[in-house]
């Protein structure tokens, strides 16, 4: 409870900062896609066919920032690979999406990426993607044909996401 209590008032802070920097539009960009939750729910269900790796992440936190490099790593690994895809959930506040375009250049992120508008409902949809997520990131869910067969609440290092995607594909 408590550590849900301190995610949420990260999220909420995040958005509070947010709000300095305004975008003139949130139309889908090059690289990036705003969505909202439901949009997501709709991304798992259209790629049932694969193994689907789905990180949640944000510029802002350190820990996801570290892990980008090995997450595409992996991804360049497994791209060519029918059964597979990855999609990365980003969750700054929409009104960042210039900065976050910026960051998907410099570090060179190879696969979807999407921003979630959303923020304000957190509490209804973390739940709904695991029940035990306390709403910290980095978090990955992995999914096989729509289901969700794994959950990580923390960073994974390029051994473990690479064993978590060839025991699965």
């Amino acid at each position: 409870m408590v550590k849900r209590f301190y995610a949420i008032i990260f999220f909420i802070l995040s958005i509070w900062i947010g709000k300095a920097q305004k975008l003139a539009s949130t139309d889908s960009i090059k690289n990036i896609k705003v969505i909202a939750f439901s949009d997501l729910k709709e991304i798992i269900k259209k790629n049932d066919d694969k193994l689907l790796v789905v990180n949640f992440w944000a510029t802002w936190c350190m820990p996801c920032v570290m892990e980008i490099p090995t997450f595409m790593k992996i991804n360049e690994k497994y791209k060519n690979n029918v059964g597979y895809k990855m999609v990365l959930i980003n969750l700054n506040q929409g009104e960042n999406i210039e900065f976050v375009k910026k960051f998907i250049k410099k570090y060179s992120i190879s696969t979807e990426v999407y921003l979630i508008n959303d923020l304000k409902n957190i509490e209804e949809w973390i739940p709904s993607i695991d029940p035990s997520w306390a709403g910290s990131i980095p978090a990955t869910a992995f999914y096989k044909k729509g289901i969700k067969i794994l959950f990580k609440e923390r960073s994974l290092n390029e051994k473990e996401l690479d064993s978590i995607i060839n025991q699965n594909l």
